[in-house]
């Protein structure tokens, strides 16, 4: 006869937070969001902790080596997408290590043949006003100029017109030399009042842009998250297929920790791949896996060898596994016995595996829920796939700004390594994850700073300054359908732009 759990399984949704006493010291300036990513040994520091709780999913609607760029600066971790072949990845992960801070490569370029309707189709896709024209069209390419929108006019000019009719040309334009100190660049900037400064190799080619505005982004950037070398931290997704290749390629290129990337996490493929790991590279190489929603499903990658687990089947925004395979667990239910059971591993051990709470994050109160549950880092896919530093695509869809954003069980992604269960003709039988559209919310800096704030105050709220202080003291109940309706706004007419609506 089947197992069956007495409780059911539960959502973020169901839960809210008991505010606790808050001392004269307990305000978001003084809180801490440092975690660890990482297992270590009691008594120890982690090898590996982030400055905030959180890392973006292994997609490629999400994570590429601008995304990790972007987040390593705010103190969290990026995993490149595994879905795509070997050299690739290596080579995204190998350009967030050689990355300068302040340096940016130019991922807008033309050229000069080409029209103002494709400046307007490069800025509608990318967002950026600067576009470097060059003598190939490519990063790399010789500098022949530079568009901005001060150099045209949609109204007056024909979409037609070739992009060398209206650039600033390169002997107008200041620029650098390849081997100038990011200082030495800030200060040509300040001195000639630029907005953009090229660096240039000696033959003319572009290396990079300086931009005015990062100069008070990277003093703004206080918890950004480096290796001893100081460069930025990067994470990359392997599977279990090809991983006696991506591995060695990965970490070669400078990877800091690896994920197996995969649906179900509690299988014989996933323990042979971290015994690879552990027989090649030992304790060096650090590996998270996942996902499993149970005790038993974590203490089985424990032992294992993994250095996180991943928690959550299901609960992922464009995952329709639940509905597809009737495979899952409620969010929170899950993060909450797989907590219990790697508190009760560690004291039986002395090792401490962290979690990561994966799936199931609508609000930003979630993520203060998984953590308040016992999970160490929350993995957000659709949270991160909003913002300008994502790989997708921003499309106009209804007269709104979107982003796409797919599901790596897609036929789009076509990641049958993410679910695979052995069949040898290596192929999506069916799809475990939807094409969709998110909501476009601008650059990922302004906004993750709303929801790390919100994080710090509801710490705060119940008495906590630091995240493991705000395990011990949080306190959770479970919640009504009416309650649920009574949190939010409600027996009033709300206002809009349009004046004020007949909406209770």
């Amino acid at each position: 006869m089947a197992y069956y759990y007495a409780e059911p399984s539960r959502t973020f949704n169901e839960y809210l937070l008991v505010p606790g006493y808050s001392s004269s010291e307990c305000i978001p300036a003084n809180t801490s969001l440092k975690t660890p990513v990482a297992k270590f040994k009691r008594g120890e520091e982690a090898p590996l902790c982030m400055n905030i709780p959180l890392v973006s999913a292994v997609m490629q609607s999400v994570s590429d080596d601008r995304m990790a760029i972007a987040l390593a600066k705010e103190g969290g971790i990026s995993f490149v997408y595994a879905s795509q072949p070997i050299e690739r990845q290596a080579s995204m992960v190998k350009k967030v290590k050689d990355y300068k801070a302040g340096f940016v490569t130019s991922d807008s370029n033309l050229r000069p043949d080409q029209t103002l309707a494709d400046i307007l189709e490069l800025k509608a896709r990318t967002g950026h006003s600067t576009v470097a024209v060059t003598d190939d069209g490519t990063q790399n390419g010789k500098l022949i100029g530079i568009v901005t929108g001060r150099d045209y006019r949609v109204t007056r000019m024909d979409r037609n017109t070739r992009i060398d009719m209206f650039m600033t040309p390169i002997d107008k334009i200041i620029y650098a030399l390849e081997g100038t100190s990011l200082k030495e660049a800030n200060n040509i900037i300040w001195d000639h009042k630029l907005n953009t400064l090229p660096i240039l190799s000696d033959e003319g080619r572009l290396v990079a842009l300086v931009f005015r505005k990062d100069y008070t982004s990277n003093k703004e950037n206080l918890l950004e998250l480096t290796d001893s070398f100081k460069r930025y931290v990067v994470g990359a997704g392997i599977n279990t297929r090809d991983y006696r290749e991506r591995v060695p390629a990965l970490v070669g290129a400078g990877a800091d920790i690896l994920c197996i990337d995969s649906s179900e996490g509690f299988t014989e493929w996933q323990k042979t791949t971290l015994r690879y790991i552990r027989g090649a590279y030992g304790d060096a190489v650090k590996v998270g896996a996942g996902n499993i929603v149970d005790r038993e499903g974590f203490l089985f990658l424990a032992e294992a060898g993994a250095d996180f687990v991943k928690v959550g089947i299901g609960g992922g925004s464009i995952c329709i596994t639940r509905e597809t395979k009737g495979i899952g667990r409620g969010q929170a239910t899950a993060v909450i016995e797989v907590a219990q059971a790697r508190d009760e591993y560690f004291q039986k051990t002395g090792i401490y595996v962290p979690i990561c709470s994966d799936g199931g994050i609508v609000h930003d109160y979630h993520i203060v829920l998984a953590l308040a549950m016992g999970g160490d880092f929350c993995m957000l896919g659709r949270y991160f796939a909003r913002f300008d530093e994502s790989p997708s695509n921003k499309v106009s869809v209804g007269g709104n700004y979107m982003k796409e954003y797919w599901g790596e069980g897609s036929l789009r992604a076509r990641n049958w390594q993410r679910y695979d269960m052995g069949d040898p003709a290596g192929e999506l039988s069916f799809e475990e994850g939807v094409d969709s559209y998110v909501p476009y919310a601008g650059n990922l800096h302004d906004n993750l700073g709303v929801t790390l704030h919100k994080i710090r105050s509801t710490m705060c709220n119940c008495g906590a300054l630091t995240v493991a202080e705000f395990q011990k003291k949080a306190k959770i109940t479970q919640v009504s359908s009416l309650s649920i309706i009574e949190g939010g706004a409600h027996d009033v007419y709300l206002k809009d732009n349009a004046g004020a609506s007949a909406t209770k």
